[in-house]
């Protein structure tokens, strides 16, 4: 039977219970995070409790986990309940309180975690995934890992619905980030991405690939591209703490270049499940 953590013990996923007056509930009011396991290890969980610090503190919700205490609930969740591949989620809410839009006083966090397994290293979509584009509807503070997540969950059912891996967003004729995930083009032995700001997520992911870039020899460009600039680059792809990095061979309907992945994505998924497995192992 599968076991979570919430606010503070441990209990069968099935028993556990969240009032409905949980201002996550009603408001959507909190902030996440979700880490990798490999080998059945935590990835880059430091870096992932970092930024949702970062978020807590961006919406005036108190930090009363410390940084260990975390990572001890989630490795002992991957433990429990034996995912030696997949995933942590972790989630924040200000707390229970009666329905009003501003904070109220004295409320307590609610806090919850769980595990579940997922195929990483072997991911069946490392041959490449569709993306398809869609209008970029959030807010302005995308920079915050927020459970107020509307716009894209209608972006991920867009491309669900034609046949898509992930969304493309784009505002102003730009291409922000995928609907969970940051995006890259390459051209000319070039990697590309949007420069950090609070128009997106910085993800923890896009770190590691701009250290592994960087490691390889390979330039990178933080500059904002459009839609059709990835349409025609010479690979595209996207990255995800659970989804590391995939290659897109397809944007729409239209092919980016020859179809497969390209030589630089798949060193750079290569270099990044090597330097995972290194870190769990």
């Amino acid at each position: 039977m599968p076991v979570c953590w919430l606010n503070g013990s441990f209990v069968a996923e099935q028993d556990a219970q969240v009032s409905i007056f949980d201002r996550g509930l009603l408001f959507g009011d909190g902030v996440y995070e979700v880490a990798a396991v490999l080998n059945g290890t935590l990835l880059d969980a430091d870096r992932h409790l970092v930024r949702l610090t970062r978020s807590l503190s961006a919406i005036g919700i108190p930090n009363t986990q410390p940084a260990a205490a975390w990572l001890g609930v989630m490795q002992q969740l991957a433990s429990d309940n034996g995912v030696d591949e997949g995933l942590v989620y972790l989630q924040v809410t200000r707390g229970v309180a009666e329905r009003d839009f501003p904070f109220p006083a004295h409320v307590t966090p609610t806090m919850f975690s769980y595990a579940r397994p997922k195929a990483l290293r072997a991911d069946p979509n490392a041959s490449g995934v569709r993306l398809l584009t869609v209008p970029d509807m959030r807010w302005n503070r995308c920079d915050i890992k927020s459970t107020s997540m509307l716009a894209q969950v209608l972006a991920k059912q867009a491309a669900r619905a034609g046949g898509a891996f992930e969304a493309m967003m784009h505002e102003d004729g730009l291409v922000t980030e995928g609907g969970s995930s940051n995006l890259w083009i390459v051209n000319d032995g070039v990697v590309q991405t949007r420069p950090l700001s609070s128009d997106i997520l910085a993800g923890i992911t896009r770190d590691v690939v701009l250290e592994l870039a960087d490691a390889a020899g390979v330039p990178v460009r933080e500059r904002a591209f459009t839609v059709a600039q990835a349409k025609a680059a010479d690979e595209c792809f996207m990255s995800s703490a659970t989804s590391f990095i995939l290659p897109v061979t397809t944007i729409d309907h239209d092919t980016v270049r020859t179809g497969a992945p390209g030589a630089i994505t798949q060193r750079l998924r290569g270099d990044y499940i090597e330097r995972a497995d290194r870190l769990t192992q």
